[in-house]
């Protein structure tokens, strides 16, 4: 790929991937004394540092003879690597298919139909290989479709390569090899360990921090070398945080990882983009959250250099949607909070039932504490829930099911909600037929459920 720093006419968009800006960040970085900059990948053509990346992997895959004239280009993406994928198609004459999640915001499928590709939209709550998965269905589309190549950014080492051959020489060039830190919100671990591996051979002083999401296995498998499967559960913040290790990873190549919640994530997207004026995604806000929780860590001397990912404007119907950030209890209000009904009324810790149970002991466990609806686990995971009607109704149409497993007719997992929620919230959410919501108390791993006959109480005192 060719991207000339001073070229001044591209042959084509694909000639206009790299050589992105550094800004230096003043206003959101409040009690750090380093000097901190932002490499912001926004100036990208797809408005994303997965350009890169997603043209490194089909000139590569061109290379090897995987991918032939007239293909089609499979990819399981939350958007960004499949808006590279597609632009690259259309200039090389590629067809695309692309398969993501419910959890991505609608604008990044919308983004992706744009430019021509077949968007699958697939559940989230589901283990990698389970069929429903995304990652799941596009290897099957991989197989279905004639004369198909699927990119598969997690285990393609042509992603970190890109990163290793240009993001990283561009950072140091930029910084005239004065980096003393570099802050990556960490995916698929192209980006992370691609640009740390070329820095830290040039110094190998040079820190690499990482930014996990609570609900992702990166950051215990770290430290510990074990990839704890009960780390897992839905999370919100988009584009960082892994459910499995992806074979871009080098751990060596990492110093540390910070976990950052998902209310701190969405608050300080949206201050960077009205402090500092840059406007970018959920991933920047974790990234800029997670270095103020390590500021300690840092002196005056340091030059820190912060990777921002992806443009704003594929999250607003989400961190840039006020009532989207009311719904999840993420704006700042005065009264009673999730966290204070938890406090308050401790018998709401969470009761649960394995999936492999039988559906009669779930009725058991509901009729004998009048629940009217029941976590479903898999292992210490919520996998799903079972509602006092649904069993109801179930066993009067199939009185010989009692001894199928549960999870034959459970039901999607009740969300998880950021204890900061206020009561006024909460008793917009929990309405229809949403009757129940869990908050995770991250210091003590305790789980709590709040129902509607909470919220009323809570109300009327």
């Amino acid at each position: 790929m060719s991207s000339p720093k001073n070229k001044k006419i591209c042959d084509n968009i694909l000639e206009a991937i790299g050589n992105t800006p550094m800004v230096r960040l003043n206003k959101v970085i409040d009690g750090i004394t380093a000097t901190v900059y932002a490499k912001v990948e926004t100036f990208n053509p797809g408005n994303s540092i997965k350009d890169r990346m997603a043209l490194k992997m089909i000139e590569d895959a061109e290379k090897a003879g995987l991918l032939k004239p007239g293909g089609t280009i499979i990819e399981g993406t939350s958007g960004n690597t499949g808006m590279g994928l597609a632009i690259a198609a259309i200039i090389k004459g590629y067809k695309c298919i692309f398969t993501t999640t419910d959890k991505q915001s609608k604008e990044k499928a919308d983004a992706l139909r744009a430019f021509g590709a077949d968007v699958i939209i697939c559940p989230t709550n589901v283990d990698p290989e389970d069929p429903r998965s995304y990652y799941s269905v596009s290897s099957r589309l991989v197989k279905e479709v004639p004369n198909s190549w699927k990119a598969n950014q997690y285990d393609n080492l042509s992603n970190r390569q890109a990163h290793y051959e240009q993001t990283g020489p561009e950072i140091w060039d930029q910084t005239d090899g004065k980096i003393t830190h570099l802050l990556v919100g960490a995916g698929t671990g192209g980006t992370i360990i691609g640009t740390g591996k070329f820095l830290k051979e040039k110094n190998p002083n040079i820190k690499i921090w990482g930014i996990d999401t609570y609900g992702s296995v990166l950051k215990k498998m770290h430290e510990t070398g074990i990839l704890d499967r009960n780390e897992i559960y839905p999370y919100v913040t988009e584009g960082i945080g892994e459910d499995f290790v992806p074979q871009n990873y080098d751990f060596s190549v990492i110093d540390h990882f910070e976990k950052v919640t998902d209310k701190d994530a969405a608050v300080m997207t949206r201050d960077i983009c009205r402090k500092e004026g840059i406007w970018v995604g959920n991933s920047a806000g974790s990234a800029i959250a997670g270095l103020l929780q390590m500021k300690d860590k840092l002196k005056p001397t340091d030059v820190v250099v912060v990777i921002f990912h992806d443009h704003g404007s594929r999250y607003l119907a989400k961190m840039f949607n006020d009532e989207w950030m009311l719904k999840m209890g993420y704006l700042d209000k005065k009264g009673m909070t999730a966290a204070d009904l938890v406090t308050s009324r401790k018998k709401i810790q969470l009761m649960t039932i394995e999936k492999t149970q039988p559906i009669s002991e779930a009725l058991r466990i509901i009729s004998e504490n009048n629940y009217s609806q029941l976590p479903v686990t898999s292992g210490d995971r919520i996998v799903g829930s079972l509602y006092e009607n649904l069993v109801f109704n179930h066993l009067l149409k199939n009185p010989e099911s009692k001894t199928d497993a549960i999870e034959t007719i459970m039901q999607e997992a009740i969300p998880f909600i950021d204890s900061t929620t206020p009561l006024q919230e909460l008793a917009k959410m929990i309405s229809g037929d949403q009757t129940a919501v869990l908050v995770k108390d991250f210091k003590a791993n305790e789980n709590f459920i709040i129902t509607k006959s909470d919220i009323v109480e809570a109300l009327a005192r």
